[in-house]
């Protein structure tokens, strides 16, 4: 009888517990919270009301200087820049074709079409395709190329382009705020900003110098090689090239470190007058090879100057033998590596000073085969000028 009474029990509690959780305490629909002393009764329920209180701006903010000058860039010079796709067939193992496909920009330099870029965004392009900020598609010819300066010109037939603005690259300042506009990673009409961080000659991946490239810390990443990099009046002051990558990491990652490098435009601008002219490169070389100098080689070799270029070699026939322009006669070796003594120390050329071989390029970019140049240098302790006509480079034979 005791169990029976039990269970009926145990029976009406469970069925209690389940009555009050379900439906609330019969008479009270609303749960409350206990009352915190100090705070007002607060109920538990949420109100019906679904609005949401905002809090706007009264109206559209202005753009700051700076804005305003990021967009007017941007929409000035995005018309000129372009997508440049280049199919390419490689092989594999067994001899089997294997289509490839790379993503590069470039920017539109004449109305004719003419587009630069470089080289090795179309290298082993069989077919090359531009594709506009409007979208619209053309197939690229490709009309001269520059391997050494890693440079490329396409031509495109297409209606109503706009060409962009080129400055020059000569009186580049470290600090000076630039702009890169791209493809990085195939996301068209991208643009980055930054500055100059330095200006300095580095080696691409194939081994070949970029004469005084422009390091920047613009977020370049791969697809953005070939497109401009701008001053602050959106005209192009370089060709984004390179990216650079943590030498002490296994497996190199390509994308943006924050440093990246841009060809001089003024190098492109070079190669631009010689196609004009002559429809091929004809780049002018003083014809020597040579050594830069500094204090501690200088008084090493007891040179009356302790900055310049020491000529080793003069190329027979080139510009420096025609001038009169001596090399050296007497072997030596600085390491291991063989160099030559009693050559003239060049410390000058139309009046800038020389001190390494990229300054002799830079001046060589600046002007064009057929060229007179005022040479100024040192031999032994005597300082002498001499003119000296430019010759192609390639005329010459070492």
């Amino acid at each position: 009888m005791n169990l029976r009474r039990l269970a009926v029990l145990v029976v009406l509690i469970v069925a209690g517990f389940w009555y009050v959780t379900t439906f609330g305490v019969p008479g009270e629909r609303q749960l409350r919270r206990l009352p915190h002393p100090g705070l007002p009764f607060l109920a538990h329920t949420i109100p019906s009301d679904h609005s949401v209180d905002l809090t706007e701006a009264e109206a559209q903010s202005s753009y700051d200087g700076v804005e305003q000058n990021n967009i007017s860039v941007y929409k000035r010079v995005l018309p000129a820049v372009v997508n440049i796709t280049s199919n390419a067939v490689a092989y594999d193992w067994f001899w089997g074709a294997v289509p490839q496909q790379g993503q590069g920009s470039g920017f539109i330099v004449d109305t004719h079409g003419h587009i630069l870029t470089n080289y090795h965004v179309i290298e082993g392009g069989r077919q090359i395709e531009v594709t506009l900020s409007n979208k619209h598609k053309y197939k690229a010819q490709v009309v001269l190329t520059d391997m050494p300066h890693d440079l490329a010109l396409l031509q495109i037939d297409a209606p109503n382009l706009t060409p962009a603005v080129l400055s020059s690259s000569q009186n580049l300042q470290v600090g000076q705020k630039v702009y890169a506009i791209g493809n990085p990673f195939g996301l068209s009409g991208t643009m980055t900003t930054g500055i100059i961080s330095a200006l300095r000659s580095v080696r691409g991946p194939e081994g070949n110098l970029i004469e005084n490239a422009i390091q920047t810390d613009a977020a370049i990443n791969p697809g953005n090689s070939g497109g401009p990099l701008l001053n602050s009046h959106g005209e192009v002051i370089g060709i984004n090239s390179l990216i650079a990558t943590n030498p002490n990491e296994q497996v190199h990652i390509e994308q943006s470190a924050g440093i990246g490098f841009a060809i001089p435009i003024n190098t492109a601008k070079a190669v631009l007058e010689d196609f004009a002219h002559y429809g091929r490169i004809r780049r002018p070389s003083l014809g020597i090879t040579s050594l830069p100098i500094g204090p501690d080689l200088a008084q090493q070799m007891g040179l009356a100057a302790d900055y310049g270029v020491l000529i080793q070699r003069v190329l027979p026939g080139g510009a420096a033998e025609r001038a009169g322009l001596h090399g050296g006669d007497k072997q030596a070796y600085l390491g291991n590596t063989p160099i030559y003594l009693g050559g003239d120390l060049i410390i000058g050329i139309d009046g800038r000073e020389v001190t390494t071989g990229q300054d002799i390029s830079q001046i060589m970019d600046e002007h064009k085969t057929g060229d007179i140049v005022t040479v100024t240098f040192l031999r032994g302790q005597r300082k002498m000028s001499v003119q000296v006509r430019l010759e192609e480079l390639g005329t010459q034979t070492a």
